[in-house]
């Protein structure tokens, strides 16, 4: 009777040995052998779930989860993004501890900390995926449009608005809602900014390997691929941009 209640125990501890093993393996090893299409879709997914209100993320985010990660991290995915506060991409995409690594800067703007943070998220940690996330109504993108080309007042709000600045002019070139309209940014403000929001994101985005010859080595080898996207404050929606 004794050995049979031993034996029970011995099971029961090794099963639970087994178990939390397992939670921790899975933790620590997010980012390991993903494509960089399969982490896309690991995005694509959470955010889904996250839209429907089936969100997972927090299973990852328990004392267990934060032991295993205490030594190592393999981030799946990069997301650069605006310092909005309704725009946190660990809910947004449904993700837990160790699994996406995040830089956020008002406007989703970069400078050579931004830069520095990718490559080494890229290269030292091997994340095969970079998303650029801009979001509808952005605070930073208003701003840059409603400067007009001049100061703010705070030479550090100026530089954002300054990075943004480029893509103004760009979006006014390009945007469908400014055809034949010169002074779209003041008769069609709303739908500008929107615009804007895309072609900076878009723009961003395709920086990246202008800017960094770590970045430009690791997707010609394609072991990395950079997205825009544009997140929908109203619906949740994270869209794809081509």
């Amino acid at each position: 009777m004794i050995k049979n209640c031993m034996w029970k125990n011995i099971i029961v501890v090794f099963g639970l040995v087994v178990a939390v093993t397992g939670v921790a393996y899975a933790a620590a090893s997010h980012g390991a052998a993903l494509t960089p299409d399969e982490a896309l879709q690991k995005l694509i997914d959470g955010n889904k779930r996250y839209r429907e209100n089936r969100m997972t993320g927090g299973a990852l985010s328990d004392g267990t989860a934060r032991t295993s990660l205490a030594h190592s991290q393999k981030p799946y995915a990069i997301i650069l993004t605006c310092s909005d506060s309704r725009v946190p991409p660990e809910i947004v995409f449904d993700k837990g501890l160790g699994e996406i690594f995040v830089i956020r800067v008002a406007g989703n703007v970069t400078d050579p900390v931004v830069l520095g943070s990718i490559e080494y998220s890229a290269e030292h940690l091997g994340s095969p995926l970079v998303m650029v996330l801009g979001h509808e109504r952005c605070g930073a993108v208003t701003a840059a449009v409603g400067a007009k080309g001049k100061g703010t007042g705070s030479a550090n709000i100026d530089a954002i608005v300054k990075a943004i600045a480029p893509n103004i002019k760009n979006a006014a070139r390009g945007c469908d809602v400014c055809r034949g309209d010169a002074k779209c940014a003041e008769t069609k403000k709303d739908a500008f900014v929107e615009c804007v929001v895309v072609v900076n994101a878009r723009s961003v985005a395709a920086s990246l390997t202008k800017q960094s010859k770590i970045l430009k080595h690791l997707v010609d080898a394609k072991k990395l691929k950079i997205v825009a996207a544009k997140y929908d404050l109203d619906d949740g929606i994270v869209s794809l941009l081509k």
